[in-house]
């Protein structure tokens, strides 16, 4: 099982920059660049809530779950 963090996308759908998502947020820039590649293991609710607000989202736009033992 895997959530798969659209952050990626959310930023190419924006045009932004993980800098600008960075200065906007917030949100250290190792931090950003985690969500972005997909390499973090928990995050904190203050950082959904400012994504959220960053992105003009919701929680279900930036997370998806994928039940790997499905597809297999």
């Amino acid at each position: 099982m895997a959530i798969r963090i659209h952050v990626s996308d959310m930023l190419g759908k924006y045009k932004m920059t993980q800098k600008e998502l960075s200065l906007r947020t917030g949100i250290r820039p190792g931090t950003i660049s985690a969500l972005y590649h997909e390499r973090v293991k928990r995050i904190e609710i203050s950082h959904i809530e400012k994504l959220c607000i960053a992105l003009n989202c919701t929680p279900g736009e930036l997370f998806k779950f994928v039940n790997e033992d499905v597809l297999k």
